[in-house]
């Protein structure tokens, strides 16, 4: 039987997270996990939208035949694969460095092919993930889990066991590579592997299960949470100390780590229990600051209250931004999509744009812009005043310009110049997107 009609085949179809011609860059280890997802992504979207990536970082003796099992595997697949080697840093979280790098290739080569990424995260590691942030993390979001979808990374095997994986390749007569890196007791998540789990297990054998059906239901909950706090911050980006001070504690702990993500660009570290703190900021009167870790700060300017990430961008040189391509700036990155069906959404404009290059450079005093819909030119000054964009973030704010100084062609949470809109008359169309470092 063919891996797209078996069931493990047809269960992770439903997912929708890989579909037929949908193209997909598949994170490739070697290992059971994503030999399995190598396998049915190519079943279901077919070899020729499917491409797979594997990073060697020479930490290993076996890293050599790791690289080499993989690049057998692809040709017994017809995918093609390609081979990233990173020498590792001298300090610092190894883990953490790995996954960074691996992430960062695949996202490039996802932006040059209008991919997906997808990784073999399962529900075994959903359920280590789980009781490993509920140890390290205090707070909800740690009993959140992994997403199936987060941005252009997909997690198609999210409700399959390591044991299913496993099963799957013996009767596909796909072998993989044991990495003996996962036994080693040095790395935390290893011991919740070898611990936790086992003692959940020996307690109730449907430990795990339970672990996964409570994600579903507090994910469920969560979505409620969310409502409530878009009820109140709507897209602004700053609080009102009295707004703030009214809501009930539990509420102004989600409001304030909403106001945090925002401004670290992802899941910013957990400051929601400092709100007491943060009100008694605001009471203090005029411009005041409270270091809330993780490189963030609150700030409150005559009672409004915002969280901000401080960049000193003063001088930062203008950037080529590759059409398509991904360009650092200010910690963070720019990217820009190229294709004739990208949807008209912020960020989306005619690529004539790039005619002549884009560029990325910091707002400049005098700057103006003729945002979508306005009727008119408004300097960024007043936009960002009438977007409460707070003062001390807008230096850190990436100005798309056509380049060689010319036109603001975008700007994140400002909008898109009127000169570049998409029209009926469009045949090619962009889209640029900021992540926040």
């Amino acid at each position: 039987m063919s891996p797209s009609r078996s069931a493990l085949g047809a269960r992770v179809a439903a997912t929708g997270l890989l579909r037929p011609g949908r193209p997909v860059v598949v994170l490739l280890s070697g290992g059971r996990d994503s030999v399995c997802l190598l396998d049915l992504a190519v079943a279901i979207a077919g070899p020729d939208a499917v491409a797979a990536l594997h990073v060697n970082y020479h930490l290993r003796e076996a890293a050599g035949a790791d690289e080499a099992h993989c690049r057998a595997l692809c040709e017994r697949l017809c995918v093609g694969l390609a081979v990233e080697t990173a020498a590792a840093p001298g300090s610092g979280n190894l883990q953490a460095w790995a996954r960074d790098r691996r992430y960062a290739v695949a996202a490039r080569m996802a932006l040059e092919r209008s991919a997906d990424v997808a990784a073999g995260h399962t529900a075994t590691d959903q359920v280590e993930t789980v009781l490993y942030r509920l140890a390290a993390s205090p707070g909800r979001r740690a009993l959140l889990g992994m997403r199936p979808r987060e941005g252009r990374l997909v997690r198609p095997l999210l409700a399959v066991t390591r044991a299913e994986t496993a099963a799957h390749c013996e009767a596909r007569g796909l072998s993989w590579r044991e990495d003996a890196s996962n036994a080693d007791p040095g790395f935390a998540r290893n011991r919740a592997r070898s611990g936790l789990v086992p003692a959940l297990r020996e307690l109730h054998p449907a430990a795990e299960a339970n672990v996964l059906r409570t994600v579903e239901v507090l994910r469920d909950e969560a979505a409620v949470l969310d409502e409530l706090v878009d009820g109140v911050l709507g897209g602004a980006r700053s609080v009102g100390a009295e707004t703030l001070a009214a809501l009930s504690p539990a509420l102004q702990r989600l409001v304030l780590q909403r106001l945090a993500d925002r401004a670290g660009g992802a899941v910013a570290p957990a400051v929601g229990a400092r709100a007491a703190e943060v009100l008694a900021l605001a009471a203090g009167g005029g411009t005041r600051h409270l270091d809330l870790g993780g490189g963030l700060r609150a700030t409150s300017v005559y009672g409004e209250v915002f969280v901000e990430r401080p960049r000193d961008t003063e001088g930062l040189p203008a950037v080529a931004l590759p059409v398509p391509g991904v360009v650092a700036w200010a910690g963070g990155e720019v990217s820009c999509e190229r294709g004739a069906d990208l949807p008209v959404a912020d960020g989306t404009l005619d690529a004539a744009a790039a005619t002549a290059g884009l560029e990325v450079r910091a707002w400049r005093p005098g700057d103006r812009m003729r945002p979508l819909g306005l009727g008119g030119s408004r300097s960024l000054q007043d936009l960002f005043t009438d977007r409460k964009v707070p003062r001390a973030e807008r230096t850190a704010i990436p100005v798309v310009v056509v380049a060689g100084g010319g036109e603001i062609v975008w700007i994140p949470g400002v909008g898109t110049d009127e000169r570049f809109r998409v029209s009926d008359e469009t045949r090619d169309r962009l889209r640029l997107a900021w992540r926040a470092g």
